[in-house]
């Protein structure tokens, strides 16, 4: 055969081995990693380009009658059953034995387990096929990154059993995980979900096998119970109202007075009170929103990358701002019923974050071009409420707010 003209005709070439395999699931995962460089080069809405481009291989290829073929046409099928055509398509004459196993299996398990502070979850389930002859038994693992509020990862893989066995020795030594049964009904609500946001992701995460078991995963995700889950801590953002009543709470609350915070007065209450709308603010950015959710890495995302491109600081507000963090924390760490090792945790990061935060702050570094803009017109002394100055001052910087792209 030479060179591939199309990429039906380069599909055709990779499985041109598809047939000789031992059972279905290695052609499934082969099928999967094929539809996995689709997935990878979509630009938006990767499910539908992989959705699109079965529906045209199918079509493209439906006069194939070699084992080969037919066979990837049937994996492809299974894979992703709601292409156009994919009901449609019939395993060939000299389709190996197993043919007939593709997408039969059924779930043996269900689990989640995850950090104590909330950052990430990971879902395991494990599947059989329902004739043995169809392949061995297999775990899907995906794990869903709360901070970013996607699937970051997935798996398919196994002996399930070793995996399972890795993932309790792993959380049984550990304090600061947690494992436990899941509902199915739940596995399949977040993890497709989160999974809808990594789908129409500009640029994927790196490493893992996101893209190539990315099919798999989606029709071993569609054989779980769509229902509805027992009811979970859901976070709606908070009311101005209810905003008010959090500091107020934190404010009578013993970490704030082991902080000294609940004595500020004078100039340095309304710098206190802008820190404190800034955690609010930055919390209300999850899609999960939970004032009360910190660890070392949603620190470290505030500390030191949100507040400067979202934020102008003075020089009271930036000393302020860690200690009123640390004081946070430490609050909402015993709200949320937290270790006591979680919570040191947090507070020995955002302390040596302190140095790199006051750096950031001097260079200006990470601002936006729009905060960027403010904190010169602050510098330059003029008053945002005063219109006629404002305007003034953006007509006489217009050139270099244009260079910056503000």
């Amino acid at each position: 055969m030479g060179t591939p003209q199309t990429p039906y005709e380069a599909v055709l070439h990779a499985a041109r081995d598809v047939a000789k395999l031992d059972n279905a699931l290695d052609a499934e995962m082969l099928g999967a990693a094929l539809l996995g460089s689709v997935y990878a080069v979509a630009e938006t809405r990767r499910d539908d380009a992989v959705r699109e481009f079965v529906g045209d291989f199918l079509a493209a290829t439906s006069r194939r009658r070699a084992a080969a073929a037919t066979t990837i046409r049937s994996v492809f099928a299974a894979l992703v059953p709601n292409a156009d055509g994919a009901d449609r398509v019939r395993p060939g004459a000299a389709a190996p034995a197993w043919s007939g196993q593709l997408g039969r299996v059924h779930l043996t398990g269900c689990w989640s387990y995850g950090d104590v502070y909330g950052d990430q979850t990971s879902y395991l389930a494990t599947f059989a096929y329902d004739d043995p002859a169809g392949g061995p038994e297999h775990a899907l693992v995906a794990l869903v990154d709360h901070n970013i509020g996607i699937t970051k990862d997935v798996f398919v893989g196994g002996p399930p059993a070793r995996v399972l066995d890795q993932i309790r020795q792993m959380c049984a030594g550990d304090e600061l995980t947690w494992f436990r049964d899941e509902e199915p009904a739940r596995m399949h609500a977040e993890v497709c979900r989160h999974l809808a946001v990594t789908d129409d992701l500009s640029e994927l995460p790196g490493e893992g096998s996101l893209a190539t078991d990315r099919a798999l995963v989606g029709a071993r995700l569609g054989l779980l119970p769509a229902g509805r889950p027992a009811p979970v801590r859901v976070v709606e953002p908070l009311t101005a109202a209810e905003r008010t009543d959090l500091v107020r709470r934190f404010l009578a609350a013993p970490e704030a007075a082991r902080s000294g915070l609940d004595t500020v007065d004078g100039p340095q209450l309304a710098s206190l009170h802008f820190c404190l709308g800034l955690l609010l603010d930055h919390a209300a950015t999850f899609t999960d929103p939970d004032p009360l959710r910190w660890s070392p890495t949603v620190a470290g995302l505030f500390l030191l990358d949100w507040v400067h491109r979202r934020a102008v600081l003075d020089m009271d507000d930036a000393a302020l701002l860690p200690r009123v963090l640390r004081a946070w924390a430490a609050y909402a760490g015993r709200k949320r019923g937290l270790p006591e090792t979680a919570t040191a945790r947090t507070d020995a990061a955002i302390e040596e974050m302190v140095p790199e935060f006051a750096r950031l702050y001097t260079t200006g570094e990470r601002r936006s071009p729009a905060t960027a803009a403010v904190a010169q017109l602050l510098a330059d002394g003029v008053d945002p409420d005063d219109p006629a100055a404002l305007d003034a001052w953006i007509e006489a910087n217009r050139h270099h707010l244009t260079d910056d792209g503000a």
